[in-house]
């Protein structure tokens, strides 16, 4: 089968053939042009690694700084709690220190004055004893040879 339309067979020149060496220029500069482009590519990429290693290393320590003055912050709210809890924790100590030894003094007392009710008692100037600290125990008693001993000790924190 034929085609209506033959393409025509293109010309063929021939060069002549030279003994010099045919030097290439266009094939040197695409090749130095590429290497610099690589070079710079390369020069770029070291560039932006060290500035983003520079801004990471800068958001680090913002980072630090902040974080340091956090616990500190958390700290001093740790130390004012734990103040706080050993103040109520006196005050509460104290507090049943201080009944303890008003309950002590409240059944000594009561004890002494049910023995001096069971005593006989005789005013006398010679052998008394005067009490001149508390309206309950006012006046004067007779000191009894067989009267039971009081043993009174008194405990400080």
């Amino acid at each position: 089968m034929g085609s209506l339309f033959v393409k025509p067979k293109p010309e063929v020149h021939q060069q002549k053939k030279t003994t010099q060496p045919k030097l290439l220029p266009l094939k040197q500069p695409k090749d130095s042009k590429i290497k610099r482009t690589r070079a710079a590519k390369k020069i770029q990429a070291l560039w932006r690694g060290f500035l983003v290693r520079q801004t990471l290393l800068a958001a680090a320590l913002r980072v630090w700084v902040i974080q340091c003055w956090w616990r500190s912050v958390l700290h001093r709210q740790v130390l004012k709690r734990r103040l706080s809890l050993l103040r109520v924790y006196v005050i509460e100590e104290e507090a049943a220190v201080r009944l303890q030894a008003w309950v002590r003094m409240w059944n000594c007392r009561r004890y002494f004055n049910q023995v001096c009710k069971t005593l006989c008692v005789i005013p006398s100037v010679e052998n008394s004893l005067t009490f001149k600290n508390d309206d309950i125990l006012q006046g004067q008693y007779e000191v009894v040879s067989r009267q039971p001993e009081f043993h009174i000790e008194i405990l400080s924190i």
